[in-house]
């Protein structure tokens, strides 16, 4: 193509229905698509005793895929080298692209532009239960298909931005690590005037109460989905992002000022115990998916007792899976905490606030530049931006 036109994606994709059946004995090798563009990931090996399937389709580096369940969280990508040969269910349907016309990364910029993925949830919006985004929604979906050197030009700028956020998030990953190792040596050697206890001893645990999303507003501290702990980085919160209107409040737990809220349940053992101290001005309502611990110790110092290694270690004896983990107010108030000194709980928990006002600075400095690629990726695409003057 010499010129910028828009076509439906099945004329520039065509699906790829490699099927490979299952046989008895062997260890197949699957892959899925995340949401948010995580992209495509190896989903470990399956056998016929595993999957109820009787056959799987084989993906190739370069395919195209998507998550027909949850396009609209940006669940798109395009198949690694890594992951050539990994098999997948009809929910992760596999394109083959002309390159002749189209560069698959292209064609993937397209799909994680932000008004691409509202219009899809608006498709979407509805449907009850998990509603599909189909192989015919896709090849029926108009994208702009310019020239393959202007593609070309495209994914390289993006890619660019891409690199220095992803920089950022390594970099950040790294302080965390170093924050980590610094408290777990600290808390488990202990130093004069230290003592140990359980956290019975320390405190009160007591739950939330129960409430669902109706009950609330956007403004507020709580646990709504599998413990998660609505809050910025770092160890504290001095700003709610859910809270219940006042006829409400009456028949909930409050957090108080300086109460530490700790997560109860989770999907994975790693977020079960994550912990945030309470640091605004008012009460606050806390999910029952959370505990409140009332003490009288350091409260950031509290926090970060809870997000280190020495925790994390001791807490998985107490932790029991399902579908989801949880840790109960019984074995959560077993568990040993460290008790320094006041000034020796103030100077862990500076030492480590210290690290976590880095990482905020540099998640938000790579959350700019994720607002700077939207829009200049929609400008690239819809031509207010020149691809040379980008």
């Amino acid at each position: 193509m010499s010129e910028w036109q828009y076509v439906p994606a099945g004329k520039i994709a065509r699906q790829r229905r490699e099927i490979v059946h299952l046989e008895p004995g062997i260890e197949y090798r699957t892959m899925g698509v995340r949401w948010y563009g995580k992209g495509a990931y190896d989903r470990g090996v399956v056998t016929t005793e595993t999957v109820k399937a009787k056959s799987l389709y084989q993906a190739r580096e370069g395919d195209f895929t998507f998550n027909r369940i949850d396009t609209h969280k940006g669940a798109f990508d395009v198949v690694s080298a890594d992951l050539d040969g990994a098999l997948a269910t009809n929910e992760f349907p596999l394109y083959e692209v002309n390159e002749e016309d189209v560069d698959a990364r292209f064609l993937l910029l397209n799909f994680q532009q932000p008004e691409v993925l509202r219009q899809i949830s608006a498709m979407r919006a509805g449907s009850e239960g998990r509603a599909r985004w189909k192989e015919a929604d896709f090849e029926a979906w108009m994208v702009p298909v310019p020239p393959l050197s202007a593609q070309e030009r495209i994914v390289d700028i993006i890619s660019v931005i891409d690199a220095q956020a992803s920089a950022l998030n390594v970099e950040a990953s790294s302080l965390l690590r170093v924050r980590d190792a610094a408290l777990g040596d600290m808390l488990s050697h202990g130093g004069e005037g230290w003592r140990s206890a359980p956290l019975a001893e320390t405190g009160t645990l007591t739950r939330g109460r129960r409430f669902v999303k109706s009950d609330y507003v956007d403004s507020g501290l709580g646990c709504i989905h599998y413990g998660q702990i609505y809050t910025d980085y770092g160890a504290s919160a001095t700003r709610t992002m859910t809270y219940l209107p006042e006829s409400f409040r009456g028949s909930m737990r409050l957090a108080r000022p300086g109460d530490v809220v700790i997560a109860g349940t989770s999907e994975n053992v790693e977020d079960v115990g994550k912990a945030v101290a309470w640091l605004g001005d008012d009460d606050v309502a806390v999910h029952d998916d959370c505990f409140i611990f009332r003490h009288n110790l350091d409260p950031k110092f509290v926090s970060y007792f809870f997000a280190s290694p020495l925790f994390q270690h001791r807490k998985r004896q107490f932790t029991s899976e399902t579908k989801v983990v949880r840790i109960s107010a019984t074995n959560l108030a077993k568990i040993i905490i460290p008790v320094p000194p006041r000034d020796d709980q103030k100077r862990i928990s500076e030492m480590a606030e210290a690290v976590d006002m880095q990482v905020i600075a540099l998640h938000t400095e790579a959350e700019r530049l994720r607002e700077v690629r939207a829009g200049l990726l929609a400008g690239l695409l819809n031509r207010t931006i020149d691809i040379e003057s980008a």
